[in-house]
Formats: structure tokens, sequence, C-alpha cells
């Protein structure tokens, strides 16, 4: 049997799915163009590793145990809320500092644990990830997929989704584009900001 269009499929998916605009598409880019571009690969790194925890839960079945530790749920859930809201009043907080189109006047580098760290829990924080991909590989593969399809598909997403967020956080460190994002930077912010803010109220208040 062939696992090659399953695979293929799998990718397709996947990949629309990592495109699509949310909390960690807006950190990498908040972080790529007022800091620098290694700090939008380090979120991106830190999202990525958070999806990685998420793919291996999937497949060992992290989904069934936390439908049964509906506490620990609970409490991932109200950590993620509150630091989503911390970010989103951080952000927008910021908005209030002056633009610059200088690159010497961008914020400095932010350390190296402390930008992978917004790009983790920004991701972690929704325990109901594993339901998807979960739900991902029931779809999509076939019924009882031998093992080196499951650490083939775990692979390929991985390497689609650093391969995606590290081009977003190239294209929107470029000086042009970082400079359109400086000159619009105040009402970017907030929007961000109120992105993050919406996502962690609602994160903790949905059941």
């Amino acid at each position: 049997m062939s696992y090659v269009p399953s695979l293929i499929a799998l990718a397709g998916v996947w990949l629309l799915a990592v495109m699509s605009p949310g909390p960690d598409f807006a950190a990498i880019v908040q972080y790529a163009t007022t800091r620098s571009r290694r700090d939008g690969m380090l979120v991106a790194l830190g999202v990525t590793s958070a999806i990685s925890i998420w793919i291996v839960g999937s497949i060992v079945g992290l989904g069934a145990l936390l439908v049964r530790m509906s506490w620990l749920v609970e409490i991932i859930r109200t950590i993620g809320a509150c630091y989503l809201v911390y970010l989103g009043i951080k952000t927008i907080l910021h908005a209030h500092r002056p633009a610059s189109v200088s690159s010497s006047q961008q914020l400095a580098p932010a350390p190296g644990f402390s930008a992978w760290r917004v790009g983790f829990i920004t991701n972690i924080s929704n325990p109901k990830a594993v339901a998807f991909f979960s739900s991902l590989f029931i779809v999509i593969l076939p019924a009882n997929p031998p093992l080196w399809v499951l650490i083939t598909s775990a692979i390929l997403m991985l390497v689609i989704a650093i391969s995606w967020f590290c081009i977003v956080a190239c294209i929107f460190s470029l000086g042009a584009i970082s400079r359109a994002y400086l000159r619009a930077k105040r009402w970017l912010d907030y929007i961000t900001g109120g992105i993050f803010i919406a996502l962690g109220i609602r994160l903790a208040i949905e059941k």
C-alpha cells in the first residue's frame, strides 16, 4: 500500500493551516519588524517547538489522556490565557513608543530564550491543538499506519512549519517592509495587542 498520496495530502492541508494568520504569525511579525530577523526566527523556533509537542502528543494518544485529566487542560488554558493577555497589554503599551525608520533605533534584540519563550507559550497555550492534530492524522492517514509513516508525517509537518515561519521572519525583517511597519507601528501594535487580548479572553472563557 502506497502512503505517498496521503502524505502529500497531509502536507497540503498542514501548509494551508500554518499559513493562516493567527497569534503565532503575529508574534513572529512583531519581533522580526521591531527587533531583528534573529529574534523573529527564535520566536518561529519557539512556535515550532510547541508544535512538535502537540504532534508527538497526538501520535502517542495525549488527546485521550487530556480528556481524562480535565484539570490539567484548565491549568494549561489559564496560564496560556493570562500570558496572551499580558502579551497584548505589553504590545499596546509599546505602541506609544515613537516609531522610527532607522534600524539603529529599533528595539534592542531580545535575549534568545526570551524570544523563543514568546513563540513557545503563544502556541502551547491552546491544549485543544492536540485534538486538531489527532483529527488531521485520523482523517487523512489510512487506519493504523505503520510507525515510519507517523514519523515521516511528524518530520514533514515540522519542516513545513519552521520553513514557513522563518520565511515570514525573513520577509518582515527586510528594510523596506520593516520601515513600512514602523511607520504604521502605533496602529498595528494596537491591532496586534487587541488580537492577543481577545484570544486570551476567549481561551479563558471557552469550554
